[in-house]
């Protein structure tokens, strides 16, 4: 799915916020540490959009990390001096190994660096001495949904489609599921699709979904998916609503409660292992960066091999998230800063 984002607009919102911050960012030192991390949030992000993907991931790394700043000074639910951060809060290594394969860490639950401390914010996840593969964070990025690093099956996060949510008292929630993957399209059945399911817990839990017209099997039809022409697909799922019989207004705040949002949209996250619960989609940008940033920074041979498009397959890739960083991520930041603040 194309997701279209108004950079600009977004720092229009993120510099008007100074002269009045919000949450706890409004007096004393949160205050300044909002303006200043956000001043050089934003001047990093002008740089980087002048330079190419030799230097790129640190500009966009760093930019964004100054922003962790901002997001914590304003959190509301950090009192004290618990907002203050130190150090990354996050390591990667295994540059050694095929891109893909990098692995990613995080410091424990409770300390104070950036990564772990925003998590707590977000209500997102750590992991601490069980590494992530870079590939797996990177499949969770709707935009990298068209630029995978290998041909592996992937785990992509599933759109939904809360436009779709009407106006009407009901007691489902229905609404189409988006960006299955083939080969759970193409196997057809209700197996495979629970299956699929398993690493999405909030899809998984559904009351019911469309199926095909067939009377002998009733409950049991298999899944009636839509595809796309492009590949992939998407299938309409019902869920119960709590209260019963809800208007649109709480049937979209249900679903607005299972799902992360992504810039006006929503999207189901899967659980990767060994993570307990969905990653924040702020996160798993945080994390890509990261590693991209240390990449770049340490490993410079290596880097500038990776990006050259005449000897690696991941050059474009690499080009698409570094153009995409810049765009998506200022809104990503205004939308957190909105959702920690109130």
């Amino acid at each position: 799915m194309h997701i279209d984002l108004d950079a600009d607009e977004a720092w229009e919102r993120l510099r008007a916020s100074r002269w009045n911050p919000p949450g706890r960012a409004d007096a004393g030192s949160r205050r300044k540490t909002y303006a200043g991390a956000l001043e050089q949030t934003e001047q990093m992000f002008r740089a980087a959009a002048e330079v190419g993907p030799a230097t790129r991931p640190l500009q966009v790394f760093y930019g964004l990390s100054q922003a962790g700043r901002a997001i914590a000074a304003a959190a509301v639910t950090l009192k004290g001096q618990d907002w203050r951060l130190d150090s990354h809060g996050i390591k990667t290594t295994g540059f050694h190994l095929p891109f893909p394969d990098i692995e990613i860490r995080t410091d424990p639950a409770g300390t104070h660096g950036s990564f772990v401390r925003v998590s707590e914010v977000l209500d997102s996840p750590v992991w601490e001495m069980d590494p992530v593969r870079l590939e797996d964070v990177w499949d969770l990025l709707p935009s990298n949904l068209t630029y995978p690093l290998t041909g592996r099956d992937r785990m992509p996060p599933l759109f939904a489609a809360a436009t779709s949510v009407g106006d009407h008292e009901h007691p489902l929630l229905s609404v189409p599921v988006c960006d299955i993957p083939d080969r759970v399209i193409d196997a057809g059945t209700r197996e495979a699709l629970a299956d699929f399911l398993a690493s999405y817990p909030a899809v998984a839990q559904h009351d019911s979904y469309v199926t095909t017209r067939t009377l002998t099997l009733g409950s049991e039809a298999p899944p009636d998916f839509t595809r796309y022409p492009h590949g992939g697909g998407e299938l309409t799922v019902n869920w119960l609503v709590p209260q019963g019989s809800a208007t649109g207004d709480e049937r979209l705040e249900h679903l607005l409660a299972m799902t992360r949002g992504y810039s006006y949209q929503r999207y189901f996250p899967p659980v990767i292992a060994p993570m307990k619960r969905d990653l924040h989609l702020l996160m798993a940008w945080w994390a890509v960066l990261y590693a991209l940033s240390m990449l770049a920074r340490y490993e410079p041979a290596t880097w500038v091999k990776l990006i050259s498009v005449d000897d690696s397959e991941h050059a474009v890739p690499i080009e698409r998230l570094l153009e995409r960083a810049i765009t998506h991520l200022p809104v990503l930041i205004a939308d957190t800063i909105t959702e920690v603040s109130t």
